[in-house]
């Protein structure tokens, strides 16, 4: 596949920042299927990787021969730590009430709901099932599965279960398709009938309400798309689970205190909402990234759409049990990331998010990629020169932020659901949870070192899901 970019001067699948800010009756393109042309494609990450390496680690390096190096580092870290400040200070946005149950059925916006399944035996009933008795209008929602050539007894679940559900469609892949998670999104999605598109994973457990509780967040005309919460649904069983469990509740800390500062709200993938007109705008799913989620957000966002976020009621999904899916799933994660920086690097620094957006995506790049980067070199440097590692500030104030996101947001999620925590119960998650997130920094080093050296790939391992969670 040849590499692509998107022109300078190509108007019709990016606005200019300088435009009003596009809203559902916007005269938007629509498009009569995604074209892979407008996508950035794997073909030139690997250049790119190392460039920005060999960048890192000679900014790392030249900081520790020159003398001014070290006012450098403190220099950043005081703009980072302003920003910081900023997000611990604001206040997040209130969600709007719900829909009234007694609302007719003609007030209600149509919602297409999908589900991409390959071999999800051991969850697909479950979901399908919830999902067409959710709390909203029948007539008013659709839900598609898609089959993507499971073999194992998927298809006779669905067959079962598709003439209990006027509103459940069930949609088979033809063998050989391909694009992953994307594929199947933009297969269906010319199927779907939906203002809103939803997505979720097989093994999601979704509230009744969540429909209700959705919908109105759509009412402001700037928002191209809401991700729900996501919550683990056994957090009980052991380090790596209830570490996940912290995790999801920083992520909905800092997704709601960067939204407030008019910064980056992201997608999650299981529990997204995209509203149709942005998809349009955006072409679909990218099919030529591991993480379609993350790659829709800066297309998103680049198209002068906002995300928002929804703290309750959370979407469920099984946590990883076994460090070996762990390290799958979170090398992924990070890989897919990074590529989207790749992909998408030069509409970002001509600041096509606005000043607001690329002040805090720099600042979050600087410590989820950078600095995990840049350990290695300073750690080596520091050690050969005999002197402290430059980056201990950085790293402190990044240490600093997740720590008490993590402590706020536990108890914001707490809160929500009405649930007490005692303070020292509190206190032991928070430490287990920052003992849990210190993985990233092994992660994301080897993931900038590997996608420098080794050829594109787009691997995606399954996560096995087991299905033996309660809802």
């Amino acid at each position: 596949m040849q590499e692509s970019s998107w022109p300078e001067n190509d108007s019709s699948n990016m606005s200019n920042p300088s435009e009003p800010a596009l809203t559902e009756g916007s005269a938007l393109p629509k498009a009569d299927g995604p074209n892979p042309r407008t996508y950035p494609t794997g073909e030139g990450r690997r250049r790119k990787a190392a460039l920005v390496l060999c960048i890192v680690w000679g900014s790392t390096i030249a900081c520790h021969l020159f003398s001014g190096g070290v006012w450098v580092i403190f220099g950043v870290t005081t703009l980072m730590g302003v920003h910081a400040v900023r997000l611990l200070c604001a206040r997040p946005l209130q969600s709007p009430e719900p829909l009234a149950q007694n609302l007719l059925d003609s007030d209600h916006p149509f919602v297409s709901l999908v589900v991409a399944a390959k071999n999800e035996e051991a969850v697909i009933g479950p979901l399908v099932k919830r999902l067409c008795e959710l709390d909203y209008p029948p007539n008013r929602y659709e839900v598609w599965v898609v089959d993507d050539n499971s073999s194992d007894r998927t298809p006779q679940i669905l067959g079962d279960l598709r003439p209990v559900y006027p509103q459940l469609q069930v949609l088979k892949r033809s063998p050989g398709s391909t694009g992953g998670k994307s594929g199947v999104l933009n297969t269906v999605l010319p199927l779907t009938k939906g203002d809103v598109i939803g997505a979720f994973d097989a093994d999601a457990q979704v509230p009744l309400d969540l429909l209700r509780r959705l919908v109105p967040m759509f009412d402001q005309s700037k928002v191209g798309a809401v991700q729900v919460h996501k919550a683990i649904a056994n957090p009980e069983v052991n380090f790596l689970t209830r570490g996940e469990d912290a995790e999801m509740a920083v992520d909905a800390f800092l997704q709601q205190q960067r939204i407030a500062v008019g910064g980056i709200g992201e997608l999650r993938g299981n529990g997204q909402f995209v509203r149709r007109a942005a998809l349009d705008r955006c072409g679909g799913w990218n099919e030529d990234t591991i993480t379609d989620d993350l790659d829709l957000t800066f297309r998103l966002h680049l198209n002068q759409w906002d995300i928002g976020f929804l703290l309750l009621p959370a979407v469920k999904e099984e946590g990883l049990t076994r460090p070996q899916a762990l390290w799958h799933q979170r090398n992924r994660w990070a890989e897919g990331g990074y590529q989207r920086h790749l992909d998408y690097w030069p509409l970002l620094i001509r600041n096509r998010l606005g000043a607001r957006k690329t002040i805090d995506l720099t600042m979050f790049w600087i410590v989820q990629y950078l600095l995990p980067t840049a350990v290695v070199p300073d750690f080596l440097m520091a050690t050969a020169r005999n002197q402290f590692p430059l980056m201990v500030p950085i790293t402190s104030l990044g240490m600093g932020l997740m720590t008490i996101g993590m402590m706020v947001g536990l108890k914001r999620v707490r809160r929500a659901r009405n649930q007490s925590l005692q303070p020292l119960m509190l206190l032991v998650q928070v430490l287990r949870g920052t003992l849990f997130m210190l993985h990233w920094l092994v992660v994301v080093a080897s993931v900038t070192l590997r996608t420098s050296i080794r050829p594109k790939r787009l691997k995606w391992v399954k996560t096995l899901h087991q299905g033996r969670v309660a809802t």
